[in-house]
């Protein structure tokens, strides 16, 4: 045992995952204590719609882009802005923890600007195909694509760790087959929406994204590409 006195009792949190809480959160908050009328004023309470309006995901915007092929920076953003945008303060406390685990060890296994970028880049890939795929959708709120994304790179850890005993790989998928079962439960006993298609799209995105941000990643696959 060591005697170090100046060992922390818990791992601490990489900054950026402490950062993007934090922003989520504050964002809560401040929707929160404006509904109630404890900053703001009268207008605060509408704060929480003027910013789903402003900044949530729209399939139908995104249809309307491609079809006029016109590209404007304030629906751009939207493809990065609905991750920090929820409908509750319980959707974003949920958004938030699941960024603290799943973003603490997928920033310890590839660096923070990678986790970042998996968050990021998820998030965007999962409002790509719901728009695709869901045209006519209702708006894309909160950070859970985003979120899946995280967690479709912790699966990409698990499935590489299980290659190199020799384990069954796929045990590595058994988090997001324990969600999406999830997910489908809800939606059968209390109806639900085609969000599970956004969150699929981010698990598939983030999973992808790790071959290449895994350390020794890009150099592994530039080895393939050059036996080929």
């Amino acid at each position: 045992m060591s005697s170090d006195p100046n060992i922390p009792a818990v791992n601490p949190l990489p900054p950026v995952v402490a950062a993007l809480f934090l922003v989520i959160m504050g964002i809560e908050v401040t929707f929160f204590l404006g509904t109630r009328g404890l900053i703001g004023g009268p207008e605060a309470v509408g704060w929480r719609l003027d910013a789903i309006n402003r900044y949530a995901f729209s399939s139908e915007i995104f249809a309307w882009m491609r079809q006029n092929n016109v590209w404007p920076t304030e629906h751009l953003i939207r493809f990065v802005s609905y991750s920090f945008v929820h409908v509750s303060f319980t959707q974003a406390l949920f958004a938030g923890v699941f960024v603290l685990a799943m973003g603490k060890m997928v920033a310890e296994a590839f660096g923070s600007i990678a986790m970042l970028l998996v968050f990021v880049v998820s998030g965007i890939g999962g409002a790509l195909v719901y728009g695709l795929v869901l045209p006519d959708a209702t708006w894309l709120i909160g950070g859970f694509p985003a979120v899946y994304g995280l967690i479709g790179a912790f699966t990409f850890l698990l499935w590489r760790s299980l290659a190199t005993v020799g384990a069954n790989q796929t045990r590595a998928f058994s988090l997001i087959a324990m969600l999406m079962g999830i997910q489908l439960l809800f939606g059968l006993l209390f109806g639900g929406n085609n969000d599970w298609v956004a969150d699929l799209a981010g698990f598939a995105t983030g999973f992808g994204l790790s071959f290449f941000l895994v350390p020794g990643g890009w150099a592994a696959i530039r080895n393939l590409i050059r036996r080929d």
